[in-house]
């Protein structure tokens, strides 16, 4: 993973006033660096985003103090001013992660959120052992009862709860819906591939390349995910032919 790297000197100044700000709270056990800017991607435009981890009957009192600080910062003023999307998103909470459910209205973000948290984040202050005991609920990758489970819900969500349904929306017109169900069949497809290969993503709508291609090893596979969105004509039965495309490879690669 890169070292972590900041665009501007107004994002490098606001993360040390933050994390100075925790620092000196006994109750702190983690200030993280996640996101763009942990993985020295970040640019001007991107925010800063960090994760502050405290213990759960502190979480309410520590963030109420967070955000009168925040409100009355030059620092953060000048972050806000960086660029024209560079915002702060700090979340103050007890860093305990819960999976939730993979059913027809969606799914939960358990990979994501133990990826940005546990992997791809970059320390700036720990205080103890707390958080180094979170992780280790979680890493190198959560156990194998919950695999299964985990992979055998993103394969119904892809295939039966999403891809089955894209001829039937096609038959009566609704073409956007279909395109609603194929995308979100594809995050799917994200999801269960990265359990099928026990690796956490960093998201399901971005930095695809990279994860697909260098993190999990499959350039073969990438360049056949493009093209899935390659429409000729979207009021036709194109992505009928795609959803079987994205089949295919839902059977060939979220298998284990």
């Amino acid at each position: 993973m890169p070292a972590h790297a900041y665009p501007t000197r107004a994002h490098e100044r606001a993360a040390a006033a933050i994390t100075a700000f925790f620092a000196t709270r006994g109750e702190t056990d983690a200030v993280l660096l996640v996101c763009s800017c942990a993985r020295g991607k970040a640019t001007p435009d991107s925010c800063l985003d960090m994760q502050v981890i405290v213990p759960s009957d502190a979480v309410e009192r520590v963030d109420a103090e967070w955000r009168q600080f925040a409100a009355e910062s030059d620092v953060l003023a000048e972050l806000f001013r960086a660029g024209r999307f560079s915002e702060l998103h700090l979340d103050v909470w007890d860093g305990v992660i819960v999976p939730g459910v993979i059913d027809d209205e969606g799914f939960d973000y358990l990979e994501v959120s133990i990826g940005n948290l546990f992997v791809y984040r970059a320390p700036l202050f720990l205080r103890g052992e707390r958080f180094e005991r979170l992780a280790a609920e979680w890493l190198p990758f959560y156990d194998d009862e919950l695999r299964r489970e985990r992979l055998e819900a993103a394969r119904w969500f892809v295939l039966d709860n999403n891809l089955a349904r894209i001829p039937w929306f096609l038959d009566r017109d609704l073409h956007f819906q279909a395109f609603d169900r194929f995308y979100r069949a594809f995050q799917g497809f994200l999801l269960g591939l990265h359990v099928s290969r026990r690796r956490y993503p960093i998201a399901y709508n971005k930095w695809i390349r990279e994860q697909v291609a260098e993190t999990l090893g499959l350039p073969e596979l990438y360049e056949q995910l493009p093209r899935l969105f390659e429409l000729d004509r979207f009021e036709s039965r194109v992505l009928e032919t795609k959803a079987n495309d994205l089949r295919r490879l839902a059977d060939e690669y979220l298998v284990g």
